[in-house]
């Protein structure tokens, strides 16, 4: 499994954010897994979602739009390999019937930000700083009548009718970081990546997780220190001034951090979830300098002291290793509004994980507590791990997918007389990128009524009719003293011939269930699109919010632009779902919102009336429904 490779994003400066603290190790809970340890957050200022984009702001500029890679800098790497298959390994893919596809564009629904908006974002010193980046990587969090969207690497503030309230701000000038690229005197900035955000209405706070790196300003090389950036509004509002916090995650024995194999390392695709008493972040583990991958950790920290401002103290749990592999992407736990938290044992926090470790077929998943979460608040926590391997339907290794010809121009221009001057490359003809499918990690869940929902992308089908399917599971946890827990329900989501992916399931406190994801294939443009779920009757038609326009036309798609990803443009990594107070249901994801011709493109300056860059024109489409 790749590291959530983003090519084109910034690297971060090193030393600017953490003091060091002393590290305490934790008295282990009998019968807790994972090795556990304690480290202090750090407050590093206050951050805004920002000011309207100045007038003017072009998308000519060709100079240092790539930024350095973890995975091409040789660190990162993949989880799959150097296992041993599962007991009783699948043998075939799951077939499952197909779901209809209908139109629902007359669902609310709008653009959210798109590569435009997150290449130019950005005032003052931050302004032209940011990279050109690949996938973006969608967050979304709603309450209180606002909406907040984060990508690589922007974030941006609306209302709940659409009307953007802060324009599309770099996280970098968000977390009050220094710019990705100073493109003037050329000095490189903050590395960051893989956003999520959370509205928490029983704190009545919002919060933004992000990874960050420390690079070398000169060079732009990464220099081996890594950070989880937490972001948590002051109050209600998310306009207003929010408390930013770090936590040091270079887990090699300095500035209080535990000492784990190969690191320095960073904590790729953070994923964030809550409970009643604390808030939660999960990253994949891999070494900075070195291929490797050292397994996930579990960061829980109290959501009153992040809510007051104080931020307090991370307990952290490393999990090296799950059943016959290695623990990765631990998806933490969300409950909606109006539903009620998980109370037994203290306090619960439930995760759900995938054990797909080959790159072949799986048929369990994992599902892990970590209980007693209401001493969060006191100086020593007592808190213990649990995980209980659950025997489920089949899921594999999503194949990459097929998107529908249209018009290019990035392709087209890169084949002209004019890639030379604009490029800097020669002149080739390029395919038309097929999108990837990533793999089949577990993607966001959901707590209600008792009930962990998630889903994760699959392989479906057999032969030359293999595609990207999802896969959902409702989990029923159980046990006071000892975890268990049984798939009470299962079942995929798929379409004939084309492909569904990065799902994002949500839930409402009455208890139905949506998943979003894009639909894309030989038929379809890349599209937005949900499914409801019944537990009983399974998934309903796929319901198609936002039809794409054209297809996929971004660098990581063509190899004279972006060798390292073979002619497969990045696509995702995830989507998001979320429910509001209301019982809405409202769902993120990538689409192409955008098409024009070769020659209105380059008429342009590339933008397209602002609605792509020269490099890329993803977009993503926002949907609220009702259920």
């Amino acid at each position: 499994m790749k590291t959530l490779r983003r090519l084109l994003v910034a690297m971060t400066t090193g030393a600017m954010l953490l003091s060091t603290s002393a590290m305490t190790v934790s008295a282990d809970t009998p019968d807790s897994v994972g090795i556990q340890t304690s480290q202090a957050l750090q407050k590093i200022g206050t951050g805004h979602i920002g000011a309207p984009r100045p007038s003017g702001s072009g998308a000519s500029a060709t100079a240092l739009e790539q930024g350095t890679d973890p995975d091409a800098a040789g660190g990162g790497g993949n989880v799959h390999g150097g296992h041993v298959p599962p007991p009783t390994p699948p043998t075939s893919a799951p077939a499952p019937a197909p779901q209809k596809v209908v139109d629902a564009t007359g669902t609310t629904h709008f653009g959210g930000l798109n590569h435009f908006d997150q290449r130019f974002a950005g005032t003052g010193v931050f302004a032209n700083t940011q990279f050109s980046l690949e996938p973006p990587d969608q967050g979304l969090c709603v309450g209180n009548g606002f909406v907040v969207e984060t990508v690589n690497t922007a974030i941006r503030a609306r209302n709940a009718a659409g009307t953007v309230l802060a324009d599309a701000t770099p996280l970098n000038q968000f977390f009050g970081l220094a710019p990705e690229i100073d493109r003037t005197n050329v000095i490189f900035g903050d590395f960051t990546s893989d956003p999520k955000c959370y509205f928490d209405q029983a704190a009545n706070r919002w919060f933004v997780t992000l990874l960050e790196l420390d690079v070398d300003p000169p060079t732009g090389g990464f220099t081996g220190g890594s950070h989880l950036l937490i972001a948590v509004s002051a109050t209600g509002d998310p306009t207003r001034s929010w408390n930013l916090f770090s936590l040091n995650t270079t887990n090699d024995g300095h500035h209080g951090t535990p000492k784990h194999k190969d690191c320095p390392c960073f904590g790729d695709q953070p994923l964030l979830g809550a409970d009643a008493y604390g808030i939660y972040v999960t990253t994949n583990e891999f070494p900075v300098f070195v291929s490797g991958f050292n397994g996930a950790n579990v960061y829980a920290m109290s959501k009153a002291a992040l809510s007051s401002g104080a931020g307090g103290n991370a307990t952290l749990f490393f999990q090296k290793t799950l059943a016959e592999g290695q623990a990765y992407s631990l998806q933490p736990a969300t409950t909606p509004p109006g539903a009620g938290f998980a109370t037994e044992n203290g306090g619960s926090e439930y995760f759900l994980s995938a054990l797909e470790f080959t790159g072949g077929l799986d048929n369990r998943i994992a599902l892990w507590s970590l209980t007693n979460s209401s001493s969060l608040g006191s100086s020593h926590p007592k808190l213990k791990m649990s995980v209980k391997v659950l025997g489920s339907e089949t899921y594999g290794l999503p194949p990459v997918m097929s998107q529908r010809n249209g018009p290019t121009p990035l392709r087209d221009l890169i084949k002209s007389k004019f890639a030379p001057d604009i490029l800097g490359t020669d002149p080739v003809k390029e395919k038309l990128p097929t999108l990837n499918s990533n793999d089949d990690r577990m993607n966001q869940t959901v707590y209600v009524k008792g009930q962990i929902w998630g889903a994760l992308n699959t392989v479906v089908g057999s032969g030359a009719g293999q595609r990207s399917g999802i896969a959902w599971f409702a989990v029923t946890p159980s046990g006071d003293k000892k975890l268990n827990g049984t798939v009470s329900a299962q079942g995929y989501v798929s379409v004939a011939r084309n492909n569904l992916a990065f799902p994002a399931i949500a839930a409402n406190a009455r208890g139905r269930v949506l998943v979003g994801f894009s639909l894309v294939g030989p038929n379809y443009f890349p599209s937005a699109a949900y499914s409801w779920i019944d537990p009983s009757h399974g998934a309903g038609d796929v319901k198609v919010v936002s039809w794409g326009v054209g297809p996929a036309d971004g660098f990581t798609g063509y190899p004279s632009q972006d060798p390292g990803d073979n002619g497969v443009e990045r696509w995702g990594d995830y989507s998001a779902a979320v429910a509001d107070e209301s019982g809405n249901i409202w769902f993120a994801t990538e689409s192409i919102n955008q098409s024009c011709s070769f020659k209105d493109f380059m008429n342009s300056g590339f933008t397209c009336g602002d609605t792509r860059t020269l490099l890329a024109n993803w977009g993503t489409t926002i949907g609220k429904v009702k259920p």
